[in-house]
């Protein structure tokens, strides 16, 4: 049985085991293992807490190993692979009893002054979150599905149950949090067998085994995921049993604050 953690912060929340090792706990979900962008998030701060302050995560690279289990701690090795004057990385290595899970490795960078230009931009079809229903799979992260989604294409409204402390790199571990969210789903429309899906998670893995590859994201700008952010998201087809997705991360008024890509394994079961 996993923990009981009802809001982000205790998610967030995780002790130190000597230096630069942090223990973090998971609640349960739907399909039995934990959901990867809790473990990116998770490897994110702990990689945070050996950073300076006024550094922030502009990107991370992660590769998920294995599934995780809420029935045990997950143990996050962080190694400070160099302090520069402007950019700081880190390696975060996230482990179980049956070894590594995720390898992370993300980057921090000093403040700029510099030319701030955006040329990505809300899409006309977004709408706005009013415009529809929730569908949540847990407590932790609402989500609004719209009607923009179609085949080679998933969008979705999402937000992180706040509030969350106005806090740069916390806002930034929820929108790593979110993250994982849409993309397999962009990937698996562009299965023709999806059509076939019935009865949510439980008819999908009837029919699939699927899970994440790997995650990539290039944080843009600050912006709070305890808000409403429009993930959206497009497939770039499928092969071998994988699948690519790329997607933008707006605010509700616009701003471009993050760039995701993903691979995903969807594999069709044969038995």
């Amino acid at each position: 049985m996993g923990s009981q953690i009802d809001d982000f912060c205790s998610l967030m929340e995780l002790e130190g085991h000597g230096p630069d090792v942090y223990v973090g706990l998971s609640p349960d979900y739907p399909w039995g293992r934990v959901y990867g962008g809790q473990v990116v998030a998770q490897a994110l701060r702990a990689a945070a807490s050996t950073v300076e302050e006024d550094r922030r995560v502009h990107s991370l690279h992660a590769y998920f190993i294995r599934g995780g289990t809420s029935d045990e701690p997950i143990r996050y090795e962080v190694d400070r692979l160099r302090n520069g004057r402007s950019f700081t990385t880190r390696r975060v290595v996230a482990r179980q009893s049956d070894g590594a899970i995720l390898n992370l490795s993300c980057s921090f960078q000093k403040d700029e002054e510099q030319v701030d230009i955006q040329e990505s931009s809300l899409p006309d079809d977004a709408g706005s979150p009013d415009d529809y229903e929730s569908e949540n799979w847990a407590p932790l992260l609402e989500r609004k599905p719209t009607s923009s989604s179609s085949s080679g294409r998933a969008a979705t409204w999402l937000k992180v149950h706040g509030p969350i402390p106005d806090d740069p790199i916390l806002q930034a571990c929820a929108l790593a949090f979110a993250s994982d969210d849409v993309p397999t789903e962009a990937v698996s429309t562009s299965h023709p067998k999806i059509a076939e899906v019935r009865d949510g998670w439980i008819g999908y893995a009837e029919l699939f085994i699927g899970a994440s590859l790997d995650h990539a994201i290039w944080f843009h700008r600050n912006a709070r995921a305890d808000d409403w952010q429009f993930h959206d998201f497009r497939s770039h087809g499928l092969n071998g049993g994988r699948g690519l997705s790329t997607g933008e991360i707006f605010t509700s008024d616009g701003l471009h604050v993050a760039t995701v890509a993903q691979e995903a394994l969807l594999r069709e079961r044969t038995r």
